[in-house]
This record gives C-alpha cells, sequence and structure tokens, in this order.
C-alpha cells in the first residue's frame, strides 16, 4: 500500500503547470479561460505549451474562480486541489444537504460611477437605490458567472428607470463586467452618451449605405422606441456588459 501512494505522490509532484493548467479548465476552452482571467489567448496558449514555468498569484487568483481548483495547487502542485463544498445533514433540516463553503467569500462592489473617467455621470432617471456590494462564494460565482474578463472586472449595478421593464424592475441588482470595452455582438449593455448612463439592449446593424454598422438601442418597455447610434460617436462609451440580472416581484 505505502508503495503506491508514494507512487501516486510521485505523479502528482511531476506534474507540470501546463497539466495542472489543463486539469482544472476541464471542458472550458481557452477563450473561456482568456475572458475570465483577463489574459489574451496567447497567454493561456503559453501556459498550455508549457512556456510558462510559474505564475502570479493574482492570476492563480483568477484560474481558481474561473474553474473551482485551488490558486495554491494550480501555481504548485501543492495543498488541497479543489473548493469543496462539503454537505451535511443537520437535525431538523428533513435530510436537506446544507452548503458549507469554507473559503472567505468574495465582495463584488458596486459599480462607481466616476470611477475611471475622471468625473461622474447622471444615471438616466436616478437609481431608487443602491446595494453597496454583494459577498459571494466561489462555488456561487463560478456556477452563475462562469465566463467574465476577471474578478476584479464585476461590478454591480442598480437597475434604474422603466425603460427595461419587464427584463428588470427599478432597484434590482444587475451583475456587470466592465472589462467589456466594445459590442461586438448584441447584448445588455451599460454606456453612456456625454453625462448620461443607460443600460439598454444594444444590436449591431449595417449601415444604410455604407460597409459598417451602427449600433440599435432597444428599450424592452415598448412606450420607449429604439434609436441608433455611431459607434463612432465621441461622446459614445461601453461601461460595461451586464452577465446576469436578478428581476424582483412584489408579493
Amino acid at each position: 500500500m505505502s508503495s503506491t501512494l508514494n507512487t501516486l505522490d510521485g505523479l502528482i509532484a511531476r506534474m507540470s503547470l501546463a497539466d495542472r493548467i489543463k486539469e482544472a479548465m476541464g471542458e472550458k476552452s481557452p477563450a473561456d479561460i482568456a475572458r475570465a482571467t483577463g489574459k489574451t489567448p496567447g497567454a493561456v496558449s503559453q501556459w498550455l505549451d508549457g512556456q510558462t514555468k510559474s505564475l502570479k498569484a493574482e492570476t492563480a487568483a483568477l484560474l481558481e474562480s474561473a474553474t473551482g481548483y485551488r490558486a495554491g495547487w494550480i501555481a504548485t502542485g501543492k495543498g488541497e486541489k479543489r473548493i469543496h463544498v462539503a454537505s451535511s445533514i443537520q437535525p431538523g433540516n428533513f435530510g436537506t444537504p446544507a452548503a458549507i463553503q469554507t473559503d472567505p467569500p468574495l465582495v463584488i462592489p458596486q459599480y462607481a460611477a466616476g470611477g475611471g473617467m475622471g468625473r461622474g455621470f447622471n444615471l438616466t432617471d436616478n437609481p431608487p437605490g443602491h446595494i453597496k456590494s454583494w459577498h459571494v462564494d466561489h462555488e456561487w460565482l463560478r456556477l452563475n458567472v462562469p465566463v467574465h474578463t476577471g474578478l476584479r472586472n464585476l461590478a454591480i449595478v442598480t437597475g434604474f428607470g422603466p425603460s427595461m421593464r419587464p427584463m428588470f424592475n427599478p432597484g434590482d441588482p444587475l451583475l456587470v463586467d466592465t472589462g467589456v470595452k466594445v459590442i461586438d455582438h448584441e447584448g445588455v449593455y451599460f454606456f453612456r452618451v456625454g453625462e448620461e448612463g443607460f443600460i439598454k439592449l444594444i444590436q449591431r446593424v449595417p449601415e444604410f449605405d455604407g460597409p459598417g454598422v451602427i449600433l440599435r438601442v432597444i428599450s424592452k418597455n415598448p412606450d420607449f422606441p429604439p434609436y441608433d447610434i455611431s459607434p463612432k460617436n465621441p461622446h459614445f462609451e461601453v461601461l460595461g456588459k451586464v452577465l446576469t440580472i436578478w428581476r424582483s416581484e412584489h408579493f
């Protein structure tokens, strides 16, 4: 038995950084990992090809969030491999498993309107309230937000105005990826025009008489008609992409 354990320990010790990253990735593609860590596809290729011999602690932490494998194990091959979510049956819970997360929670902050622009801006119709932050565990993030450009780019924006009903209501929390700065496919985006902020569904549509595209800004509420804007408008800036929406209902 001891010789078998020694053999297993030797195999684990010989796993390269590339092997550990591949195991942690599972069925995720290199493109998924690049988006989740905010790294370039070329950097991810270097990890997988074995050209990279070590990882910075920040990068290993981003991989942990994206894969559920511990940063320490990914970086060094030592310690526990996976983030464990234990289940137990507590008296009085009728046999329902209770998830226990032993790692410290991740903090997703409220978006700072003045953040990267050096000045603030108005949010259309003024938010009815603010959610200051979310505290979530690694497993929740992995299951609910499998693809993002990096933990540091996630922020909470409070839904504002009636124009997007029934997709979300004023005051609903929206999880935004502020690492997305270009509209390359249809989705719900957080953006500003001048000093006014908006959250709208945006489609890319061909120009009427040219080879380029324009952006069609669409509200879900039919009382608000769509309008077009040029992606070259110097007053237009993408602040992020809305990844997930939690829509409230009153009972």
